[in-house]
């Protein structure tokens, strides 16, 4: 599954640039075809993102990228209570 997705990442972000550079050079005159390009780029950005932030919540799970570093709740309530930071 974590293929197809970032195949799906990769398709989408694609997408995102192509659709994005006809939406900026499209003449000003030519609104709907700048308007559907938009569009496909929005779409392409929502995608892509989302399959991104899919890929690296895999990766974090399965210990291929380290997780990133928190403060669990009971270590914050200690640091309050003692006057730290």
């Amino acid at each position: 599954m974590p293929k197809l997705i970032a195949v799906l990442n990769v398709i989408a972000w694609g997408g995102f640039w192509a659709f994005g550079y006809i939406a900026l050079t499209t003449e000003p005159a030519n609104t709907q075809q700048m308007l559907i390009a938009l569009l496909l780029a929005v779409a392409g950005a929502g995608v892509g993102l989302w399959a991104y932030l899919r890929l690296v919540r895999e990766s974090e799970r399965t210990g291929y990228a380290p997780p990133p570093n928190r403060v669990l709740p009971e270590h914050e309530e200690t640091a309050r209570t003692e006057g730290g930071a």
